[in-house]
């Protein structure tokens, strides 16, 4: 399939990485001449100029594309960049900072296919490998959900106990379950809680703690040597 990434800075050239990796065709437009000259040293197919430009996006082929990804800083950018894209059959994704108040997000998203939050999700992934991979970021859903994978530790206060006793924090839901070791499928009531076994949560941003503390514990990885 063929992606167009608006923006070549950090999250638009990952982006594509992981696109090319998987066996996609991707094309990159830039405006800034370092990030252009960067991104086509590594191979890409960069157009240069500024994607809040009609023309500059329709040089990148919009009809033949599956997606556009409008990934800039500049929220503006990428708000036209994805109506263009839309018009023209694109799925659209949006990407905004956390620093955008709730009441621009809910104007844009409205628009877009969905709406990414790069900064918020990593902030998540290094907090997670700090406590010790017991809880991995899979998506970050909107603005205030995150949907994560939890591992159930010794230092679990629910382990040795069954799913219908799992009482989540509010604005929360458990939607899959697998014991150690087995793939994730639809949770039933009577299944038990034990070391190794993954659940998939969909939680509001603030309740996450509370979900690891209750599925995860106080679970830490000892220092080396200790």
């Amino acid at each position: 399939m063929r992606f167009v990434i608006v923006g070549a800075g950090r999250v638009g050239l990952r982006t594509a990485r992981a696109l090319e990796d998987s066996g996609h065709e991707v094309v990159l437009i830039e405006r800034d001449p370092t990030k252009v000259e960067r991104a086509r040293s590594e191979g890409y197919e960069v157009i240069e100029g500024d994607a809040s430009d009609e023309d500059v996006l329709l040089s990148a082929d919009l009809e033949g594309t599956e997606a556009l990804g409008a990934l800039t800083g500049d929220l503006s950018v990428n708000f036209l960049a994805c109506m263009v894209g839309k018009h023209h059959g694109c799925r659209t994704v949006l990407r905004i900072d956390e620093d955008y108040r709730e009441d621009i997000y809910r104007k844009y998203a409205s628009d877009v296919d969905q709406v990414i939050y790069p900064e918020r999700l990593g902030a998540i992934v290094a907090k997670n490998a700090l406590l010790g991979g017991n809880i991995q970021a899979v998506a970050d859903i909107a603005q205030n959900l995150q949907l994560v994978e939890l591992t159930v530790s010794p230092e679990s206060p629910m382990r040795g106990y069954t799913l219908s006793e799992l009482e989540l924090p509010a604005n929360t839901e458990l939607l899959a379950f697998g014991k150690s070791g087995d793939p994730l499928a639809i949770p039933t009531p009577d299944e038990s809680l034990e070391v190794g076994d993954t659940l998939a949560i969909l939680a509001d941003y603030d309740k996450l703690d509370d979900v690891r503390q209750l599925v995860v514990g106080d679970a830490v990885p000892a220092r080396g040597g200790a």
